[in-house]
């Protein structure tokens, strides 16, 4: 339906680079996020929501921005980058819809990993954070990137046409088939 598309290297060039960033991110969060702390102490999993959000607001600017901002930022580049490795031509609700569900599962694969590693605390609360971190940048920065790479390719996007129904047609009449049946 879409058939040749001008910018095709240009597109193939924007998958690859988005494709190696996104692993470049996810071990960078694999590396802040699975190794141990050397803490002499550790407090408990959080599974309450928005407990740790009261408790970081409570303990002032500075650990709400550390707590808050940084779980909101751990997967962030998800909602450009996983959008990148698609076609940029295809619905924006489907696209939308999919990459928070993508940080969504990160987000869990990341709590699910770091439950097993020592000195490390799970919280629903960065659950939430990191895929609201997704959904935020997707929608404040994946609709500019698109219209970038749509307008770098020359492709105009223009939704199809429906034509108006004109007053007293009701379409064409229904035909069966020529084949002839057989005693």
């Amino acid at each position: 339906m879409h058939g040749h598309v001008p910018g095709r290297f240009t597109s193939a060039r924007v998958r690859a680079a988005g494709a190696l960033l996104l692993g470049a991110h996810l071990l960078t969060v694999g590396w802040l996020t699975l190794r141990p702390r050397p803490v002499p102490w550790v407090s408990p999993s959080n599974l309450q929501p928005l407990a740790t959000i009261h408790a970081d607001l409570a303990a002032g600017p500075a650990a709400a921005l550390q707590g808050i901002g940084g779980d909101l930022m751990l997967l962030a580049p998800v909602g450009v980058l996983l959008p990148a490795l698609g076609h940029p031509y295809g619905p924006r609700a489907a696209t939308a819809l999919r990459t928070v569900l993508t940080g969504l599962f990160l987000a869990l694969g990341v709590a699910a990993l770091r439950s097993g590693t020592p000195s490390q605390v799970v919280t629903v609360d960065a659950v939430m954070l990191n895929t609201a971190g997704v959904a935020l940048t997707h929608l404040l920065l994946w609709p500019r990137l698109r219209r970038s790479l749509l307008r770098r390719e020359g492709v105009r996007y223009t939704p199809p046409r429906v034509a108006p129904a004109q007053a007293g047609t009701q379409g064409h009449t229904p035909r069966g088939s020529r084949v002839g049946i057989a005693p």
